[in-house]
């Protein structure tokens, strides 16, 4: 850390999450100094460095020598062997959601951050709202869960959406719902009821894929993952069912303050080496639960 306490952050990454989320955040936040931008696109990094009154750096591995931390907001497999690059540089680590597509690369970004000794937080939203956090603690406190559901149906290609959302994160027509919503599931499901043991995954229409799973507690659960669904059926829900009775999860605040909250929880694991709940372990955990559904899909 800079003599200041502040973590002088890189970002990686020019696309619209960066534009609209990540860059604003870290330039606001009052325990940061935005350092830099690198991006695949020169261009696009000198202007959104231009904005935020920051420098754009051509080589990615100077923009690492200049940081203590670096948030990536680029596609999983792009991110995940720059993540390592940059934790071997000493960086510590605020990655996007899901680390990597593949185990084996994400198991690189963990293997190469437990060498540097440097912290990491993975950014599933949920995880780091207020009110979304909150909760999910509360939950995973209570005993006696029988089922839960995650339902996360969203209109993302639907006809008559925005294009040039779909344009400017390709990443995310190709791999679908499963890989771009499913880590929200996870990350608010295994907290509560534990690991995953068993999966079943089948697909429905367009790119729904619906989840069946049993967890370490002995609880089941069920996730429907969709980016194509109508415009008038999209929504987001998690129920939860036990011996506490029948708990639906709060929803409240925006992506900025949720990436605030975790650059805090970033702060900390790097102040006092305790590993944060949702490091990139966990997100590596979320990778291997993610690519076995993908090969009970295939079969």
């Amino acid at each position: 850390m800079t003599s200041t306490d502040a973590l002088r952050f890189g970002l990686v990454g020019t696309g619209p999450w960066a534009l609209r989320t990540y860059a604003p955040t870290l330039a606001a936040h009052p325990h940061t100094e935005f350092t830099g931008v690198w991006g695949r696109r020169p261009e696009a990094a000198a202007e959104l460095a231009a904005r935020h009154g920051t420098t754009a750096y051509d080589d990615v591995d100077a923009l690492f020598a200049a940081c203590d931390a670096v948030a990536f907001a680029v596609p999983p497999d792009v991110q995940a062997p720059l993540a390592a690059r940059a934790a071997a540089a000493g960086c510590h680590l605020l990655l996007d959601k899901p680390l990597a597509t593949e185990p084996e690369a994400a198991r690189a970004v963990v293997e190469a951050a437990d060498a540097a000794g440097v912290a990491s937080a993975v950014f599933c939203t949920l995880r780091y709202a207020p009110v979304t956090s909150a909760w999910i603690t509360e939950q995973a406190s209570v005993e006696g869960w029988f089922t839960g559901r995650a339902d996360w149906y969203g209109a993302l290609y639907t006809p008559g959406d925005d294009a040039g959302v779909r344009a400017s994160t390709p990443w995310r027509a190709e791999r679908g719902a499963l890989w771009d919503v499913g880590p929200h599931a996870l990350s608010v499901l295994l907290p509560i009821l534990g690991d995953v043991e068993a999966l079943t995954a089948r697909g429905g229409p367009g790119d729904t894929v619906h989840l069946v799973m049993r967890h370490a507690s002995g609880a089941s659960s069920t996730a429907a993952l969709s980016l194509t669904t109508p415009q008038a059926a999209g929504g987001t829900a998690v129920e939860l069912r036990g011996t506490a009775g029948v708990l639906t999860m709060p929803t409240g605040g925006t992506a900025q303050e949720s990436l605030a909250a975790a650059v805090d929880v970033l702060r900390e694991s790097a102040r006092t080496g305790v590993a944060s709940p949702c490091d990139a372990r966990f997100g590596l955990r979320i990778t291997e639960i993610l690519a076995g559904a993908e090969r009970s899909l295939e079969s």
